[in-house]
């Protein structure tokens, strides 16, 4: 599978993310960019998830039908096209880092999806639910890691 090119002016891979960016902060969503999506993607999936959260993966933000020719998301926007689904707390949109105080770093993997169609999802997706959906439609990906810890 190609590789999609996903970086932040914010942080960089395997770095902390940025205070403003949790729950105890500002809960904005960080900006990311993104290249090398290919010409034949329907639609972009953003995934932002913390698999450092318990047995499940925690949902951070699920975005999708991201315009496939866009080339990224300003700092507390919704990427152009996309529709955001409710994560893990229940709210719709991005919910931003809290992990437990005291607890090593959780890591945070931003990933993005170029995919040939439409995903079919639940009205309260799971992480879980969310890959089962993505399998057999995924032509590309791209994935970066931000660290948080309080």
């Amino acid at each position: 599978m190609a590789g999609i090119m996903l970086r932040s002016t914010a942080f960089t891979d395997h770095d902390l993310l940025p205070g403003r960016f949790a729950q105890d902060g500002e809960n904005l969503s960080p900006p990311l960019q993104w290249s090398d999506v290919p010409d034949s993607a329907e639609e972009l999936v953003l995934v932002v998830e913390d698999p450092d959260a318990g047995r499940a993966p925690f949902l951070h933000w699920l975005v999708t039908g991201i315009a496939p020719e866009s080339t990224g998301v300003a700092e507390g926007a919704v990427p152009d096209g996309g529709r955001e689904w409710p994560n893990a707390t229940g709210n719709t949109g991005w919910s931003g880092p809290l992990p437990p105080q005291g607890e090593e770093a959780h890591r945070y993997f931003f990933r993005l999806y170029a995919v040939n169609r439409p995903l079919e999802l639940p009205a309260e997706p799971q992480a879980a639910d969310v890959h089962a959906a993505l399998a057999g439609s995924e032509l590309a990906s791209g994935t970066m890691v931000g660290t948080y810890r309080r």
